[in-house]
């Protein structure tokens, strides 16, 4: 294993995070500060509970979880779509490094920024809501799981992507809407029962199941299927990745 190239790759990206501070972190962080007040005081103060929970306090797992999905994705697919879009992806591709290596790179960049992210707006909900998190252990790895899992789904995205409008496709027309649709600001239990077994074809359900476990004992679906779905997502995500530069997919021309 070549961790030289892990590491140059690494810490190039993070140092474009912190060229771009306002962007890669203030700017999700205040985002979502804002999604704090509409939903958890505004509307909040019209919803006494769910699940036993304060609706201001059980909506913060859906909040991270729309951030930290949307943020792997979009610091992954523009990680490695700018290398193609200026020409430098032969040099990389020719280096003494492995699909392994380079996605690691990468990856592993991608999902620290939203790692970071994630903590933030943890920390910044504290000062919303009358917050609890009763497995921090699991919540911590549904986070970094999360992180590493849509990275990887962000660099296939920045490898397929040929334009800059197409990097934001995937994102705003399907990750986005699945998560609002996969239980952020309600528990899928208030909806009528049919729907609840279409909403369970939705794979971000068992996401955000698992992680609001993590803070307050409920859940939409059970916790090992919720751990099977985000396992089961990164290897797919991991293959897919080993066939692209077996094959050179989108990366030589």
């Amino acid at each position: 294993m070549n961790f030289q190239a892990i590491k140059s790759i690494y810490v190039f990206e993070m140092a474009r995070t912190f060229r771009t501070l306002a962007q890669s972190i203030v700017s999700p962080v205040l985002s979502t500060s804002l999604y704090f007040i509409v939903f958890g005081t505004a509307i909040g103060s019209r919803i006494d509970q769910v699940e036993g929970v304060s609706y201001g306090a059980f909506i913060v797992p859906g909040l991270i979880m729309l951030t930290v999905l949307t943020q792997s994705i979009s610091n992954a697919s523009f990680g490695i779509y700018f290398p193609k879009f200026i020409g430098t992806i032969y040099e990389l591709l020719s280096a003494p490094a492995s699909f392994l290596e380079i996605t690691a790179g990468y990856v592993l960049a991608a999902a620290t920024k939203s790692f970071m992210i994630g903590l933030i707006i943890l920390g910044t909900a504290f000062f919303f809501v009358d917050l609890q998190i009763l497995h921090p252990f699991w919540m911590l790895t549904f986070l970094v799981l999360t992180c590493l899992s849509f990275s990887l789904f962000g660099f296939i995205i920045g490898i397929w992507a040929q334009n800059f409008e197409q990097l934001q496709l995937i994102p705003l027309l399907a990750v986005t809407p699945l998560v609002f649709l996969g239980g952020a600001f309600y528990s899928i239990s208030m909806l009528p029962e049919s729907w609840q077994t279409v909403t369970l074809f939705n794979p971000v359900v068992y996401l955000i199941s698992g992680f609001r476990w993590s803070f307050f004992g409920v859940a939409d679906v059970d916790l090992v299927w919720s751990l099977v779905a985000i396992l089961g997502f990164t290897g797919l995500c991991i293959a897919v990745i080993g066939w692209i530069f077996k094959t050179g997919w989108r990366l030589r021309a």
